[in-house]
Formats: C-alpha cells, structure tokens, sequence
C-alpha cells in the first residue's frame, strides 16, 4: 500500500535543509552519471542545459527550473555557457542529515548510504512532481530561489537561518502545487490535538461549542460527535472540568479571593462557581480551600 503525504509528514517532518548551493557559472560542461541520495533544484538563469534523468532527455533553456529527487539516476551537461543557480536539499527531516553528501560523478550504488536516502515524492500516493517544474508563480519563485543562495553563501548564522526559512517557501510551493490536498474529511476523521491547550488558553472567557466548532472548522454538531468519541464526554462537561481543576489550584496555592478565582476560570460570577464547584467536588471553594491547607501544614508538621 502506498505512503500518503500525510502518513510521511508524520513520521518526517518537512523541514528542509540546504546542504550545498552555488552560483554555477561555467561554459559548456557535463556531470557524468550518479544517483541522489538528496534533491536536486536547479534554475537555469542563462544558457541551455540537457539533463537525463532516469531514462529521458529534458532540454531546459533560460527561465526553467528542474527538480531531480533522490535515487534519481541521471546526467547533466551545459550545452552553453550557463548561470545555473542550485541548491542540494533535503526536504525532510533526518537526524543523520549533516552525514549526508551530494553523491560524485559516477556514484550509482548507494546500498551503504540508504539511512541517508530521502523519501522520494513521487513515491507517495496521488504526488506527481516533473522534473520540470512549472511553478505557479515563476517569477517569485525565481526571486526566492536566488535571495536563498545568496544567503546560503554568506555562511552567517542569521544569514543561513533565513536561506533556510526560504528553502521551506520554495517546498511549500512545489508541494501546494503537485500534491494533493491533505485529508481532513472522509475516511480519516478531523482530530482535535490541539483543544485542550486551546480551552486552557481562553478558560477565562465564555467559550461556546459553537466557538470550538468554529476553530476545527466543522458545524456544532459534527463538532460535538467528533469531541466526544474523542474525549468521553461531550465538550461543555470537559471545559467545566479544565476551569473546576484550575480553579482547585488557585485555591490551593494562592491567596485570590473566591471572586477573582470565578473571573479567572471563566465562571459567570461567584454563585455560579461555588455552586459547580460543591456539585462536582462535594465542598464548598472555601471548605476546599481550608482542608488543603490543613493537609499541607500536617505535611509541613511531618517533615
């Protein structure tokens, strides 16, 4: 069964990495035959190139771009005089990446390197990238391939953070371009990771399902399926637990009268808070607060 991008992104980020970029001027040239262990981005600013990869001859002029991926086999040659700006690139994650290398002329069995090897696109289910690429918008995409060469061999750290800040614009581009849009309905159900930093973030304010809804970007009720078969318990009841767990250790450890604590956990007034807070715990917020701090000072006595 194919890998899907989304399946590969979980398991390695995309977060590419220049490993060697250059201004390559040079009159008519060749680079014999190899294998990539990396990607291979090439911009043909001047003159015309003939580039072989994997059984088929593409003629590249001034104003294209090309893209070789790893295990690629494949020839390149400047029929010309040429400017072809490149960069050698992982696209994904490997924290063996400063091992890697751009394979020599001539380096086809790559067996030893293979922990080395980047995952190839063109691998994964529904993503077809050409080696000649089209970009959308050519123009911007010239304009940040070459800024990001350009810092990548100044060889400053902020210089090479920024190179590699527009690496990822670039794979972005190719991505959004040739891969298909991430699955997020369907057979593989939303998921809601990231709702409880979110509800402890904005516990102080009157949150709705509605409001919740509105983030994950599904109607109330699909919302309130999805959050229960997640959590156990619908979304109003599990927000009440996050403010009455909160509130238990501002009473536990601060000094902040009952009023405050209310305001602070996203209760409606102090009445509303006391009278969730005995419901659910069986004690008043003072009685609570009282009984900690006799089961903190016997703690303290023991010591």
């Amino acid at each position: 069964m194919l890998t899907t991008l989304d399946e590969l992104i979980a398991r390695q980020p995309v977060v590419p990495y220049i490993r060697n970029s250059d201004y390559a001027v040079r009159k008519p040239w060749h680079m014999p035959i190899r294998r990539l262990l990396d990607y291979l981005l090439i911009y043909v600013q001047e003159g015309s190139c003939l580039i072989h990869v994997d059984g088929v001859d593409y003629t590249f002029e001034s104003g294209s771009f090309c893209l070789i991926q790893p295990n690629s086999v494949h020839t390149l040659q400047g029929t010309t005089n040429t400017i072809t700006p490149y960069a050698h690139l992982d696209l994904f994650y490997n924290p063996l990446r400063e091992a890697s290398f751009p394979t020599g002329a001539g380096q086809l069995d790559l067996t030893a390197y293979q922990d080395l090897m980047q995952p190839v696109l063109n691998d994964l289910e529904g993503v077809h990238v050409p080696v000649r690429l089209n970009p959308t918008h050519p123009i911007g995409f010239r304009d940040t391939l070459l800024r990001m060469v350009q810092l990548w061999l100044e060889q400053e750290t902020l210089a090479l953070l920024e190179a590699q800040h527009l690496a990822t614009e670039l794979v972005l581009a190719i991505l959004k371009q040739y891969a298909p849009p991430s699955r997020s309905s369907g057979s593989s159900p939303p998921t809601l990771n990231w709702i409880t930093s979110f509800l402890s973030f904005h516990l102080n304010e009157p949150l709705s399902v509605e409001d919740m809804a509105r983030r994950a970007n599904l109607s109330p009720s699909r919302f309130s399926a999805v959050f229960k078969a997640t959590f156990g318990v619908p979304p109003h009841q599990y927000l009440l637990q996050l403010r009455l767990r909160h509130s238990e250790e501002l009473l536990s450890t601060t000094e902040l009268t009952l009023a405050d604590i209310a305001v602070y956990c996203g209760f409606a007034d102090v009445h509303h808070f006391s009278k969730a807070f005995k419901r659910a715990r069986g004690l008043w917020p003072g009685e609570y607060r009282q009984a900690k701090r006799v089961e903190l000072g016997g703690e303290a006595a023991g010591k």
